[in-house]
This record gives C-alpha cells, structure tokens and sequence, in this order.
C-alpha cells in the first residue's frame, strides 16, 4: 500500500450521483475506507466499484444507518467484523482487512450527545475500542505487521482541530474525557499521521456542518483521523483533506483525508 484514502461518504446511493463516483474513480489510492454508506451490498449503485475488491460490514441491526466498508486493489488475505462486542458487532462500526504486513480498518465511532443514552453508548464503546486496539497493537507487532485505523472518529482532539472549540467545550466529539481518551491512545504508541505531518497549524479541517455558512467560512471540525503503528507512519510522506472547492461540489459533509506512504 502506498496511499490510503479515508472518507465518510454520508450515504453511498446519495453520494454516489454527486460527485463521490468521480472522486472514487479518479483516486490513486490503494485502499479506500468507507463510514456510513447505509447500505446493504445489494444496494450499492451497479458499476460504482468496478476494480475494487469491497470488504463491507453493514447496519444489521437498522437499516438504512452506520455501515463501513474496505475497498482495496488486491484481494485481502483476511476480513473481520467488530470488536467481538455483541452491542457493536451488528452495528455497522468496525471491519479489519488484512494485507502483506499491513492490516487497514474502517472506523465509525458512535456520535453521542453529553448528558443522554447516547453518550452512554459513545463510552461504552471507547472502553472496547481501546482494549481492542491494545490487543490488536500487540498482536501487529508479534507478528511483524503494522496497522493503519481510519475513520470518523468523532472526536476532535485539540483546540487547533475544531474552528469553534471555546463554543463546543461541553459537546459531544469535543468533551474532555473523549480527548483524553484518544491522547492515551497517542501516548500508548499510535501516531496521528495527518497531525504528525501538519504540526502547529488549525486543522485541516475534515468536517463541516450543512447549516449555516459552516464550510464556506471554514468553520469545521477535525474528526476524520488515520491512526498508525509507528513503523508505518514514520513512512507516511503526505496528508490531505480533499477540500471539496465549493459548497455546491460537495458529495459529504465530510471530506476524503488521503495519506501517502513512502514503498
């Protein structure tokens, strides 16, 4: 793998007509992970990922919500859903592919709301997560493989990552216990490969609201991350946000980040 793409496409019958059919048949990218296409496979629009192969965990338990896909240029060697949780594992959260010394996930980390059941639920997952990752860290490096996470993790992780962080400091996605989570991940040994390559700076933004003028004053919120093992990121060469130019030419709320890794 020399470039990996990460997108929540907010719906793939949506977005597919919009621009995200383009966007997918133009990328270099060897592997693209998908959030939320609220979809079944059958339902995917026909033609719309010719050339890939497509390792894909749907909702199970509603339709029409969540959902994560892999789609990578070579067959995977293996593909697992979940975290062996039963109250995510249909959920349409998590999917693992394996690659030659590499394994790649697709992450959709639950929205939450502070002070409601829903937040309840974003915690419950972010204790399974980071055992799973510690677990899956470890098993990496027993066995000489690295590991690339990306998502929407719906967590900005610093001031610089949300335009209107002193607004959002009691929010979901901003709360101080979900940034101090994903700062021990860091400190546990995973790298943020796009702040890693973008230190110092605002940004670059990932996600914008539709109300408002939220994109076009650039007012979003980091929240789409590509955590790595140190021995793949330290090869990480590049990172971007594929800022769409103009509020009419989006296909998402969110934006594709994309990461470049020297061979």
């Amino acid at each position: 793998m020399r470039t990996v793409s990460s997108v929540n496409v907010n719906g793939i019958r949506a977005a597919a007509p919009k621009g995200f059919a383009r966007w997918l048949s133009g990328t270099p990218s060897d592997v693209v992970c998908l959030q939320e296409t609220r979809a079944r496979v059958e339902e995917i629009p026909a033609g719309l990922l010719d050339g890939w192969h497509l390792s894909f965990a749907p909702c199970e338990s509603a339709r029409g919500r969540n959902g994560v896909a892999v789609l990578t240029r070579e067959a995977p060697e293996a593909v697992r859903v979940g975290l062996g949780a039963a109250e995510f594992d249909e959920a349409g959260r998590y999917l693992e592919v394996d690659l030659p010394g590499l394994t790649v996930a697709s992450l959709y980390l639950p929205k939450g709301a502070a002070g409601t059941p829903k937040q309840d639920e974003k915690d419950r997952f972010l204790a399974l997560f980071a055992a799973h990752l510690a677990e899956r860290r470890e098993k990496a490096a027993a066995e000489d493989r690295e590991m690339v996470v990306c998502g929407d993790w719906n967590i900005a992780p610093a001031e610089a990552d949300i335009r209107n962080w002193r607004g959002n400091v009691g929010n979901s996605g901003f709360l101080p216990h979900e940034r101090a989570w994903l700062a021990a991940l860091c400190a546990d040994g995973w790298v943020d490969v796009v702040r890693a390559l973008h230190p110092g700076v605002d940004g670059p933004y990932t996600w914008w609201s539709y109300r408002g003028r939220a994109f076009d004053n650039d007012a979003g919120w980091r929240i789409d991350h590509v955590l790595a093992t140190p021995g793949v990121a330290a090869r990480a060469t590049s990172a971007a946000v594929e800022r769409a130019p103009s509020h009419p030419e989006r296909w998402s709320d969110h934006a594709p980040v994309t990461v470049g890794f020297a061979a």
